[in-house]
């Protein structure tokens, strides 16, 4: 028999997703029958549903031979040389700076060089991370940005601390999500863009479609089609003109919802396209500011997040900014295009 004590960090998750993740070479249906059979949780037999709270014992009856093989690992990849920046970082949550290139989380082609294996390095070098201890946690991003985006990511440095930022990312308006883009047009006025968005999951492109209970004269969109009710995720983004020169115009984008590619795509449909956007911009404009500013991807970056909202174990945190200033090359084409004026909002890597 093993036993194995529930810590701090696996504890809060429901017993058959414990074991999915700890004996990670058992297939779903030899877990569903290891609980039925060999398994106990303070001396009782539960359901795979259970909640594990830490501090319980959790017997295993099975061999020491079985368990060995029942979770074997491959040797994690390390992520070679670190690219991010860190805008801020406390004993619970860490804010990344990720580059505009580098993945979140792998895909099919890139699995080893990704934001979340660079920071999990970073934190087993400063021994806030030791892989040998946990047995089902590791450290993840609460949120995401696309591969071309850059900017601000969280990421929790506990199994609390994660759980608290994911619960307060999916809970509307309890961090403010904000970003600097560069789009084509001449944008005078805060557009308030409300609509609809549908994933067509083989190309990775999203469209979007006016939501029905919101008046297709709105200002920003023209050249919106309306939907059906229903069709598709709501999506909601604010736009704030920051300044311009006639042809392109800096913006600070608020997400009040977080769907895919949707700041990229719902700009596109209100006619004020993200610069250096090849899926959903003008192919015309790209050329243009490539051509004129050497600009080789979208501008796009996210720059603050406003903690409005907080819950344990992240109270400190309450009523603060987190940012990240511009990097060199957005910084370089922001003068360009606007002269200093750009430089009030561009913001340094920090907390307020």
């Amino acid at each position: 028999m093993i036993r194995i004590t529930i810590s701090e960090n696996d504890g809060e998750q429901r017993l058959d997703r414990f074991l999915r993740k700890y004996l990670s070479s058992v297939p779903l249906s030899g877990i569903h029958r290891m609980i039925r059979k060999d398994v106990k949780v303070n001396g009782r037999r539960v359901s795979g549903e259970t909640r594990l709270r830490a501090g319980d014992e959790l017997s295993l009856y099975i061999s020491e031979e079985q368990l060995a093989d029942y979770t074997k690992k491959e040797n994690r990849q390390t992520a070679g040389r670190r690219t991010f920046k860190i805008a801020y970082e406390d004993g619970q949550i860490l804010a990344a700076v990720k580059p505009a290139g580098l993945l979140v989380h792998g895909d099919g082609k890139e699995k080893k060089d990704t934001l979340v294996n660079q920071v999990t390095d970073y934190l087993i070098a400063q021994g806030d991370y030791v892989p040998r201890v946990e047995k089902t946690f590791s450290p993840a991003a609460a949120n995401r940005l696309d591969r071309n985006t850059s900017g601000l990511v969280l990421f929790g440095k506990n199994a609390a601390a994660l759980r608290a930022l994911a619960d307060l990312i999916r809970r509307r308006g309890c961090i403010s999500k904000r970003y600097l883009t560069v789009v084509a047009g001449d944008l005078q006025e805060e557009l308030h863009l409300t609509g609809r968005l549908e994933k067509n999951e083989e190309m990775n492109r999203v469209t979007v479609s006016a939501d029905p209970r919101v008046s297709a004269s709105q200002p920003g969109r023209e050249g919106v089609q309306e939907s059906t009710a229903g069709s598709g995720k709501a999506i909601e983004t604010i736009v704030r003109p920051l300044t311009g020169n006639g042809q392109l115009t800096l913006a600070e984008v608020e997400l009040i919802t977080g769907r895919t590619h949707q700041i990229r795509a719902h700009l596109a449909a209100a006619g004020y396209p993200v610069i250096g956007d090849a899926k959903y911009g003008s192919a015309a404009a790209n050329r243009k500011a490539a051509e004129k500013y050497g600009l080789q991807h979208q501008f796009l970056h996210a720059y603050k997040l406003i903690f409005n909202e907080t819950e344990e174990p992240l109270d400190s945190l309450r009523g603060k900014s987190i940012t990240a200033g511009l990097p060199k090359k957005l910084q370089k084409m922001a003068e360009s295009a606007f002269g200093t004026e750009w430089m009030k909002y561009s913001g340094q890597n920090g907390q307020k």
